[in-house]
């Protein structure tokens, strides 16, 4: 399934900082429906996604259920992302 959406990148400075992109409420009833069949363990949903001209492989991390895009720092150094700054991700999952 392919998916296409904006939203804001937000940092989580948990045991392992990182930053994501939350999945709108709206796409992850879709996924919730294929994730039975993509997922490898612990809900984890592989994924090719692209914001801007760079893509890389990934997984959607499920919370508070949806589903969250991590953004990779090699990303955000090519891109010049930084928290707050809205995006155009392109998922590619299953």
């Amino acid at each position: 399934m392919k998916f296409k959406f904006t939203g804001t990148i937000w940092y989580w400075r948990g045991p392992a900082p990182h930053h994501f992109v939350t999945v709108p409420a709206e796409l992850c009833q879709d996924l919730r429906t294929i994730s039975r069949s993509v997922t490898y363990g612990w809900g984890m949903l592989p994924a090719l996604v692209r914001i801007g001209q760079t893509a890389w492989k990934t997984s959607l991390f499920p919370k508070d259920g949806g589903y969250t895009v991590p953004i990779r720092a090699s990303v955000q150094k090519a891109e010049k992302l930084a928290v707050g700054d809205s995006v155009t991700v392109q998922l590619e999952v299953g």
